[in-house]
């Protein structure tokens, strides 16, 4: 059997802002059943890494080859409507009276609007297929600013979703949610990795407690250089975390969650 091409290959990539170096140099492979988490402090490269995987940026050296197709050689515009991004500037961008459903929809053409383009009946109800994966078929109809954080993002998990796409990045999806908005969110991303037909999945957070269960391999950064790397099971260890945020901590696996604290 031929094994699937890779998601996601980066070579050597690095990205610098006035000659200052924020991520890498970078080696990353993504294949299409791996579900990863990024993790590091603030001034990691964790944005950074996004915009590239997200072709918004471009790097500074090195290559990056997204679902079979090489940055610089190919349209990008067309290239982003095949992955789901959901994040915080994102959803900053939407109208406040727009509704759930269209939310989902304007994926279709990596929009902000739907009269930007055509939509049919068959867009629709894609739309609300998704919105059901989630558990957020409620919200369809709601206007965007009705919604509580928690459920803007769930209809963001939802929108990453449609139209098939190759790849979901996740920034930072869990920021400024109350506990139960994070709790029902992160179940929702579980059910989305345990999913045999989502996509290559990358998820970028700051708290191990935000890693849903599922989730396969792990990248953990600092001051943009790579501190650990593979299999979650074996990159997220309490020494591995302790060096990448600069404490002592103590880290545990209870009922498929990774709980991290600080000690003296």
């Amino acid at each position: 059997m031929t094994a699937a091409p890779s998601t996601v290959v980066l070579r050597d990539v690095s990205v610098k802002y006035e000659g200052i170096t924020v991520l890498g140099p970078l080696d990353l492979e993504i294949l299409p059943s791996e579900r990863w988490v990024v993790l590091g402090p603030n001034g990691s490269g964790k944005t950074s890494l996004i915009r590239v995987l997200s072709l918004y940026r471009y790097p500074t050296t090195g290559t990056v080859e997204v679902l079979g197709e090489t940055w610089g050689a190919t349209d990008v515009r067309t290239l982003r409507q095949r992955i789901g991004l959901a994040s915080s500037s994102l959803r900053d961008q939407f109208r406040p009276d727009i509704q759930g459903v269209d939310i989902v929809m304007t994926a279709r053409h990596a929009a902000l609007e739907t009269w930007w383009h055509d939509y049919s009946d068959e867009d629709h109800a894609a739309a609300m297929e998704c919105l059901s994966r989630v558990d957020a078929g409620a919200l369809a109809t709601r206007q965007f600013r009705t919604m509580s954080s928690g459920e803007q993002q769930r209809v963001q998990l939802a929108r990453t979703l449609m139209g098939n796409p190759g790849l979901l990045l996740l920034d930072e999806p869990t920021a400024g949610l109350d506990l139960a908005g994070r709790e029902q969110l992160v179940n929702s991303l579980a059910v989305v990795a345990a999913d045999p037909d989502t996509p290559a999945t990358v998820l970028v957070t700051h708290h191990t407690d935000e890693i849903p269960p599922g989730f396969t391999h792990g990248l953990l950064l600092k001051d943009g250089a790579v501190m650990a790397c593979g299999p979650l099971d074996q990159v997220l260890t309490a020494e591995s975390l302790s060096k990448c945020f600069g404490l002592n901590l103590r880290l545990e696996n209870r009922d498929g969650r990774w709980l991290s604290w600080a000690t003296n």
